[in-house]
């Protein structure tokens, strides 16, 4: 055993310096809270879905700015999951509180548990098998405050009160990531001479709801706060804090000063002034006047001679998509949409969320902040050809609103990425549900019917009821949409056409789309027009009326696609029919 005596007064104190200013950690959780969903079984499903989920948010919250919302798995075995950081806290601090502290403790607090919340100073981690996203949940909720009282409470709350309302107000209305912090500065120095706050919401909720959980928890103040010199309520989806010292990192959002209590305004009495002052200011006011009019008319002169001329020339509009005109790009700049709203809403475009892939790129689904559901399609990085079809659908359907439309919610053009944002649509494509022997069982004669017709208003509206004129050129069953209720939305305008004026036909030396449903004069010819969609049209009804895929008759005996099918089973019933007669 190593006696001090022997260990020298210097190396002692080195040794205390380092103990005592060593990096801290994230530490115990300030809030736990498990769920009442039920429990999982070890090594089941649930519990790989979790393992996995849990990662996930680990390594890419802190990549996602701070927020991240997940979902794993099917249902009965779906988990859905959350993380946040403060947001004053960097990319370092936010991994090390998550991936340290928080995937390590919840399972353990929470052992076995379908769900668990728990919070850390930078972090905050919540899991469930029940969907939460987008949600107000305060309920429960846990209080912690300064052992310390003030000399004046009615006072310091009134302060309080007045710093955390205007940081309130800010992370609603001013702040995307729905925090904000504030620092007043109380002009009487005495007895606290600066008062800090800190207001967070999870980044899912839009501002109403962000703010009506804050005033959840911040009206009435819990009583345990009452005359302490600070406090904090942490709650499932937002929670505040204040200090009479500063406790976060970075300048504060909002700097308020508290004017000195009861102190009135000063009252400044007007100066009188003598007779030759008067005339004094008259005189100068005069010779201001004589110089500022003729400078004043000159300058309205230049001023309409310049907007005349501008007036003259083309505005210059600088083109994100490269062919499009300024006009085009004018129609889809509300659409806009920050690549970071789409990496928080799709889980960083995780594999989870991914819908589907195709020629053009991959789909993910995602969760906008106000809780629309979303569908993202992603343009492959290698696609020139996808490139051309993203412009021509972004000008096209941001021009078009119609029920059997699908709808274009937004794009993004940041950071080498190309994302076209549409409403989700659960029922997926036609062709999934349509030939899947299990699927279209759900298809009675009265949907089919109405997917037909829907299909026509659709067409209809792009022929001639919206102000442009739109021959689609690839209308298929996979490019057919079903809502909820199996309304069909008509997708995919990469390849359609814009007919001008009287304009009826056009002719093409690239002929593109799927073969079966192009007509044969736009086949041989290049020719293609409204007639065109009929034909594909007519095409998708046969497919709708036999449930069988146009495809599905290239190896028949009788023809090589569906329309010679049909053509020769109704040449053949008419035959039969005379022959009986």
């Amino acid at each position: 055993m190593v006696s001090f005596r022997h260990v020298s007064f210097p190396f002692f104190l080195c040794l205390l310096f380092l103990i005592f200013l060593s990096p801290p950690t994230a530490g115990d959780p300030i809030y736990t809270h498990c769920g009442s969903t039920g429990n999982y079984a070890a090594n089941s499903t649930y519990e790989t879905n979790l393992n996995l989920l849990l990662r996930s948010l680990a390594s890419n919250t802190s990549l996602s700015g701070g927020f991240l919302n997940a979902t794993v798995g099917q249902i009965p075995d779906q988990i859905y999951g959350l993380a946040m950081c403060r947001g004053d806290t960097n990319a370092s601090v936010c991994r090390s509180c998550l991936s340290g502290d928080a995937i390590q403790d919840a399972p353990q607090l929470c052992a076995y548990n379908k769900g668990a919340i728990v919070g850390y100073d930078d972090c905050l981690l919540r899991y469930s098998n029940q969907r939460f996203f987008s949600t107000v949940a305060t309920s429960v909720r846990e209080i912690k405050w300064n052992v310390k009282n003030v000399t004046d409470a009615s006072r310091f709350a009134k302060i309080v009160d007045e710093l955390m309302s205007a940081i309130t107000d800010w992370a609603v209305s001013n702040s995307t990531r729905r925090f904000a912090t504030g620092q007043m500065v109380n002009s009487t120095k005495a007895p606290f001479p600066q008062i800090y706050g800190l207001v967070q919401c999870t980044q899912d909720l839009s501002p109403s709801q962000c703010q009506q959980c804050l005033q959840n928890i911040l009206e009435p103040r819990p009583t345990q706060l009452e005359g302490k010199e600070g406090g904090r309520v942490v709650a499932a989806s937002c929670n505040f804090r204040y200090e009479i010292y500063k406790f976060f990192d970075g300048a504060p959002s909002l700097r308020l000063e508290e004017p000195p209590e009861n102190a009135p305004a000063p009252v400044v009495p007007p100066p009188t002034k003598t007779p030759e002052e008067e005339g004094k200011k008259k005189k100068a006011t005069g010779m201001v006047l004589a110089i500022a009019i003729p400078l004043v008319t000159a300058f309205v002169l230049i001023s309409i001679i310049c907007i005349c001329i501008t007036r003259r020339r083309k505005p210059f509009v600088k083109l994100p998509l490269d062919g499009s005109s300024p006009k085009e790009i004018a129609s889809v700049e509300s659409l806009l949409l920050d690549i970071s709203t789409l990496r928080f809403a799709t889980a960083n475009f995780s594999e989870e969320n991914k819908l589907g892939e195709g020629g053009f790129g991959a789909v993910y689904k995602g969760l906008l902040p106000d809780g629309r559901e979303i569908a993202v399609k992603r343009l492959s990085a290698t696609s020139s050809q996808g490139f051309r079809e993203l412009r021509n659908e972004l000008v096209l359907v941001a021009k078009l609103q119609h029920r059997n439309l699908v709808r274009l919610l937004g794009v993004c053009l940041e950071e080498q990425e190309k994302l076209l944002v549409y409403e989700y649509v659960p029922n997926r494509s036609l062709d999934t549900i349509l030939f899947d022997r299990e699927k279209r069982e759900q298809l009675n004669w009265g949907k089919r019917n109405k997917i037909i017709g829907g299909i026509s208003r659709g067409l209809q509206y792009l022929h001639e009821e919206s102000q442009l004129k739109i021959i689609h050129r690839d209308l298929k069953a996979s490019n057919i949409l079903l809502d909820a209720d199996l309304n069909p939305k008509i997708s995919d305008f990469g390849l359609a056409r814009l007919f001008g004026g009287d304009q009826t036909q056009c002719t093409t030396n690239q002929v593109v789309g799927t073969f079966g449903y192009m007509a044969p004069e736009y086949v041989m010819h290049g020719q293609f027009s409204i007639k065109s969609d009929v034909y594909s049209f007519g095409v998708l009804v046969l497919e709708i009326v036999t449930g069988r895929k146009n495809s599905d008759f290239s190896n028949s005996e009788y023809s090589e696609d569906i329309v010679s099918y049909v053509s020769f089973q109704l040449h053949k019933y008419i035959c039969c029919s005379v022959l009986d007669d």
